[in-house]
């Protein structure tokens, strides 16, 4: 036990104590801070997100001004539009017009008469407009024109509003079985994919980085010395503890980094984390109340945990009996190939996986060890499976951990001493056929 402890907290010196350990931890820091605050960050340097347009107005019909104004505020606020649109009435001509549109980057806006539709208008910019601008504009028009068309025809407005009127649709859902809603699946394409990548690049790093410690040993031949004075099976579970150790201190870090971004994202906005997005996002919290998935995350997350886990303790197992088989890191390269093409594959298939709803291929590909972990969640939350999948995930995890441990140190002890790439693979089912 102390000849494990001095090996592993050797190993993890080494990843650690290091000065491009902390370099490279300042600039995550730097990037997770700055991706959190980006919108301060470009409004700082003189970007910015709401740009308050400036709108002149040539009114041809000399009636529509001061309506377009009115209804200009109005659907600005019901958009949540903090834009502090300024729009005032143009008394020159319509070239000197677009000379100024040119030079200040203004908006015109022309507005003639039309016998056919009672109005028509034209939109003059310099460059693009911003979207939500072009449509309240075109729904000021729209409704101005409603109005002249109601006193042209003498219509009531009583009589137009149940015309437009939407139909009332009441959504049911059979499937009282399925606890999710169409929100839900809309989050889980968009957010779920963030959530997860940073657990999908400390895997592959995982890998990468006891390949590369194992390999340096073999190189330097300092392996010998070490297998001289310890066993295999020490040597092997140190560098497996060091490497879980490290990249859950490194997952550890990216949370802090995080939450350290929010509170400074708090701060700057004035108690207001989501800024805009607020309203939009306390919608989506109350609709996952209501379906009762709020209430899931006491059990998903601690499921989730293990599962993640687990699968950092299998890929560093696979990584390390991988690394004892080859003479050098290029070789070592090639047989990471294939275990990154499968945390890959776990990766978008997790990314997709409201596009599978009812398949047996994607219920079947969320038992599978290595990906599980990403997959298993994700129909979880999606409600494609059932705690009792997760479950049989995470058994099937576990025998996988377990097979490897049990065989994968019998090719480790072979493959750490050898430097030769003869008849490799042949020693290696030789070592998993003996027992001792």
């Amino acid at each position: 036990m102390n000849k494990l402890k001095y090996l592993t907290q050797m190993s993890l010196k080494k990843k650690i104590a290091t000065k491009w350990f902390y370099v490279a931890n300042i600039i995550l820091l730097v990037l997770v801070v700055g991706l959190i605050n980006i919108d301060s960050i470009i409004k700082l340097f003189g970007g910015s997100f709401e740009k308050n347009d400036e709108i002149i107005i040539i009114d041809n019909t000399n009636s529509i001004y001061n309506e377009f104004i009115d209804n200009y505020k109005r659907f600005s606020e019901y958009l949540d539009s903090d834009d502090d649109t300024k729009i005032e009435l143009y008394d020159k001509s319509l070239e000197e017009a677009k000379e100024e549109v040119k030079e200040d980057d203004k908006i015109l806006l022309v507005i003639d008469n039309d016998q056919e539709n009672f109005i028509k208008a034209e939109v003059i910019t310099n460059k693009a407009i911003n979207a939500i601008t072009f449509q309240i504009i075109t729904t000021s028009l729209n409704s101005a024109k409603q109005n002249m068309a109601l006193e042209y025809f003498n219509i009531s407005e009583d009589m137009l509003s149940i015309v437009n009127n939407a139909v009332n649709i009441e959504r049911t859902r059979l499937d009282e079985s399925k606890d999710i809603d169409e929100t839900m699946e809309l989050i889980m394409s968009v957010a779920f994919p963030i959530l997860i990548l940073p657990f999908f690049m400390l895997t592959l790093f995982l890998t990468q980085m006891i390949g590369a410690e194992v390999n340096e040993e073999k190189t330097t031949k300092s392996m010998e010395i070490i297998i001289s004075n310890v066993s295999a099976k020490t040597h092997f579970f140190s560098k497996v503890i060091a490497g879980n150790v490290f990249v859950l201190f490194q997952g550890l870090l990216l949370v802090l980094f995080a939450i350290l971004g929010l509170t400074i994202r708090y701060f700057i906005s004035g108690g207001l984390i989501t800024g805009e997005a607020a309203s939009t996002i306390i919608d989506v919290i109350d609709s996952l109340k209501d379906t009762g998935f709020i209430n899931n995350l006491v059990y998903i997350i601690p499921i989730t945990l293990v599962l993640m886990i687990l699968t950092f303790i299998a890929y560093s197992l696979l990584a390390g009996i991988l690394a004892s088989m080859t003479t050098n890191m290029e070789d070592y390269q090639q047989l990471q190939t294939p275990i990154i093409i499968i945390s890959l594959v776990g990766y978008y298939l997790a990314m997709m996986a409201a596009m599978f709803e009812g398949s047996i291929f994607i219920r079947i590909a969320s038992y599978i060890p290595f990906i599980s972990s990403l997959l298993s969640p994700a129909l979880l939350m999606l409600g494609q499976i059932s705690i009792i999948d997760v479950f049989i995930s995470l058994l099937l995890l576990i025998a996988v951990v377990f097979v490897l441990i049990k065989y994968g140190l019998r090719i480790y002890k072979v493959g750490i001493l050898n430097y030769s790439s003869n008849h490799l693979w042949k020693k290696m089912f030789k070592a998993i056929k003996n027992k001792e």
